[in-house]
């Protein structure tokens, strides 16, 4: 059992409607409080978000989706 909060964000829909899904994102990552995490659901590695985020102090765990799409857990500390 999990002790931190999780917040799942599936970007594929948002992306297939032809919309940039960065606004959403940053709201809930602006929403995480200490020790919460967003698990986002992407189909390809958001490889600037990671870079971003990790650069405002957050913890980053990526996985490969057997589907070829990723996860990406991101943790406020």
């Amino acid at each position: 059992m999990s002790l931190w909060k999780t917040v799942t964000l599936d970007v594929r829909p948002i992306l297939a409607n032809g919309e940039d899904p960065f606004n959403t994102i940053r709201e809930r990552v602006d929403a995480l409080k200490a020790g919460e995490v967003l698990t986002l659901i992407a189909p390809f590695l958001p490889a600037p978000l990671i870079e971003l985020l990790k650069g405002e102090g957050f913890g980053v765990r990526v996985e490969r989706r057997s589907d070829g799409g990723w996860v990406v857990n991101f943790q406020r500390d």
